[in-house]
């Protein structure tokens, strides 16, 4: 499955296609597949590509969310700066999160950092802690539309058996 994306990236960086082209970029991806599979990610079956591949459009719309949540923070943190507001309190919080596995908590603080406004300090097991620019952006944490996205990708990635 990797051999076949390698192969449409080829084929669509490369803008047109000829006998050559196909026959190096089909070479050059199987190639490249394999020393992939071997030496990098000896743990990506067969089954586990296709489960990313389905999970794919999840995937997309978790990156559609975030981006949208670092715009509307841009905003806001531009709004702290350029109005006449003289106070703005930072603050330090400490919240927990229902997610289980290790790469779902740490995507949330991931997505938590690149949001503008916030950065995560620390995080054992499931509690985060995070400085926030203002107390007023605290409230976006608990029970955030990130961790709801990723409870049920979690879900997902257990019931399969691919965490």
């Amino acid at each position: 499955m990797i051999a076949l994306a390698l192969f449409f990236l080829w084929l669509f960086f490369n803008a047109k296609i000829t006998l050559e082209l196909v026959v190096i970029g089909a070479i050059l991806s199987v190639a490249l597949a394999w020393f992939v599979q071997r030496f990098i990610t000896p743990g990506l079956t067969m089954k586990r590509q296709w489960f990313i591949m389905k999970q794919l459009p999840g995937y997309l719309r978790f990156v559609w969310l975030l981006i949208k949540e670092i715009t509307l923070a841009n905003f806001t943190v531009m709004q702290m700066i350029l109005t006449d507001r003289d106070i703005v309190v930072p603050k330090l919080t400490v919240f927990h999160t229902k997610l289980q596995t290790k790469a779902a908590r740490v995507a949330l603080a991931d997505c938590i950092t690149l949001t503008p406004g916030t950065i995560t300090v620390h995080l054992h097991e499931d509690e985060y802690l995070v400085h926030c620019l203002d107390e007023s952006l605290e409230g976006g944490l608990v029970n955030s539309e990130f961790e709801k996205r990723l409870l049920i990708k979690e879900a997902d990635w257990i019931e399969s058996g691919v965490s």
